[in-house]
């Protein structure tokens, strides 16, 4: 039986495996990270570890804010795991272990909240997805309603939420007199600095308005771009993983050896030396984000709503399908003219590189993942373009066809008619609108009558409403794969 990887383990590993190069026992927690999934994992905790041996105070704690799994994983391993990087150059192994400590907010919520308000806690980032934000994707508020917020608002010791957790270890620190930590979002949100503000100073206003007033005047919240595919983990990644390191892995991540992080410097407490790493410091996130979110991420869901109906599994599966590539490639030329000037950014080389990266078949990331959350992911990456292109007289086929898809998928059922398991916070309110649609127009309609989605303007826009219930009508009829080949 093989080895666990673990510290008392480390001399066991293969040669080829690079492994911490500092003293574990040396190290101090310096960052609070909220949502420890496999993308922290695979993107800032791997920065972070780059720079422990020169400054040891930026270890991580990692909090799962639901569910123990992650923790269960790692804590035999003394917070160790592999990062394996899949490429056409090769493969290369590292073991990670910047995250000395791991918690579980569900079952201590206590210890989070002492270790947040801790003075030697500096920042506290955030990789929750769309939906931990809480917020209204339509128009980037705090949703007030939220059944969350509401249990947050009234039982601010044991908050459920990552904006409850932040801002009541916040006021901890505000009532003893230690400075406030740095927020730091690292999730696939528009200006997430901004967003991750504006819900956070409304809920602390919620709570009392010198708190709020306080959380506005003194806590930094700066943006950040991040950019990594990081698939699943899968059994016979681990598999893979432990035939080529010696050690068994309970949950090591694989992912491709591209990797961007650019972070607005506004950090008032101190911060690593991230541009050591590779990272970009940068006075303005915007740029990179937008480029970012309407590209990479755009695609992304076009090819999953899209790849998922016509019966692929993977991003490298659907772009070898007939019609996929180009598609992909006719959806970044339509966005282009809605993307900021980037002097010295060569961005036609950067669209050829994503469409290589999503070819990468060494990368199993599928579909059905990138599927998850539409409601919230679709008008950061997708509804936006959409509304500039309409503002100048563009056509928009390749978008209108994404946004379709869609509304096809949260339907709820394939082409076959079997049912699609829709993962997203509204899922239950499909169920109620889209549920018995089977037909394009009821499922169009249905669709539209989200407003949390389209907001109101959408919707009352006949040149939206015209583009999208066309192609819908074309998915319904021919099927996403005869569509795809021939649009």
């Amino acid at each position: 039986m093989t080895d666990r990887l673990s510290a008392a383990t480390l001399d066991r590993l293969s040669a080829t495996v690079a492994r911490p190069g500092y003293d574990r026992a040396g190290l101090t927690l310096g960052i609070v990270h909220l949502g420890i999934g496999a993308f922290h994992r695979a993107h800032q905790a791997v920065y972070t570890d780059s720079l422990l041996a020169e400054d040891p105070g930026w270890a991580i704690a990692g909090v799962s804010l639901r569910s123990p799994g992650t923790r269960d994983a790692l804590a035999p391993q003394d917070g160790l795991y592999t990062v394996a990087t899949r490429s056409a150059a090769g493969d290369a192994f590292r073991v990670v272990g910047a995250i000395p400590k791991l918690l579980v907010a569900t079952e201590d919520p206590g210890a989070v909240l002492e270790l947040m308000a801790a003075p030697t806690t500096r920042i506290v980032s955030l990789t929750v997805t769309e939906k931990g934000y809480c917020h209204l994707p339509a128009t980037g508020t705090l949703d007030e309603a939220h059944p969350d917020i509401l249990h947050d608002l009234a039982h601010p010791a044991t908050p459920r939420t990552a904006i409850g957790f932040l801002v009541e270890a916040l006021d901890r620190r505000r009532l003893t007199g230690v400075a406030p930590f740095t927020a730091l979002s690292c999730d696939n949100l528009p200006a997430n600095g901004k967003t991750l503000a504006r819900v956070a100073i409304r809920f602390a206003e919620l709570r009392s308005p010198e708190l709020g007033a306080w959380v506005a005047a003194k806590v930094a919240f700066p943006s950040t771009m991040v950019d990594r595919i990081v698939p699943a983990t899968t059994d016979a990644d681990r598999a893979f993983v432990e035939g080529a390191t010696g050690l068994t892995d309970a949950w090591p991540i694989v992912t491709e050896a591209f990797t961007q992080w650019v972070i607005e410097d506004h950090f008032p407490g101190g911060r690593p030396a991230w541009e050591k790493a590779g990272a970009t410091m940068a006075a303005d996130v915007t740029p990179f984000e937008l480029v970012k979110l309407r590209l990479l991420n755009a695609s992304h869901s076009s090819l999953a709503y899209l790849g998922y109906l016509a019966g692929h599994e993977t991003v490298s599966d659907a772009m070898e399908a007939p019609g996929f590539s180009a598609l992909v490639e006719g959806l970044m030329e339509e966005i282009t003219p809605t993307l900021p000037a980037l002097p010295g950014f060569d961005l036609t080389a950067y669209k050829a590189e994503l469409r290589e990266r999503f070819r990468n078949p060494a990368l199993r990331h599928r579909l059905y993942q990138i599927a998850m959350d539409g409601s919230q992911k679709l008008p950061q990456r997708m509804l936006g373009a959409v509304r500039e292109l309409i503002a100048a007289g563009r056509p928009f086929p390749h978008l209108a066809l994404g946004v379709a898809a869609w509304m096809r998928y949260a339907a709820g059922f394939d082409e076959a008619g079997a049912e699609i398991v829709v993962q997203d916070p509204l899922a239950g309110v499909f169920r109620e609108r889209l549920g018995a649609a089977r037909d394009a127009g009821a499922i169009h309609e249905a669709a539209l009558s989200l407003r949390e989605v389209f907001g109101e303007d959408l919707p009352a826009s006949d040149v939206f409403v015209t583009a999208t219930r066309a192609v819908l009508d074309k998915l319904m009829a021919e099927g996403a794969g005869k569509v795809v080949a021939s649009f």
